[in-house]
């Protein structure tokens, strides 16, 4: 995933910081995450959105019924 995501922001031609200030991402979050993987939900999302990929993330998750934490256990 961080190959992917580090790939579509150099072929949009931003660099870490222009898209921490897109994204609403810090700077250091952006860079331990290129280098590490390591990243929140919340923040790989708003990521997504400044890279115009949201959608991969729909996809994940299209037609998923759970609702809550017993569902998904069940």
């Amino acid at each position: 995933m961080v190959a992917r995501v580090k790939k579509k922001r150099k072929a949009m031609k931003i660099s870490q910081k222009a898209l921490a200030e897109q994204s609403g991402v810090s700077y250091a979050s952006i860079r331990r995450f290129e280098s590490t993987g390591e990243i929140s939900l919340v923040s790989l999302l708003k990521i997504a959105h400044a890279l115009h990929c949201l959608k991969d993330f729909e996809e994940l998750f299209k037609g998923s019924s759970i609702t809550n934490l017993k569902d998904f256990e069940g």
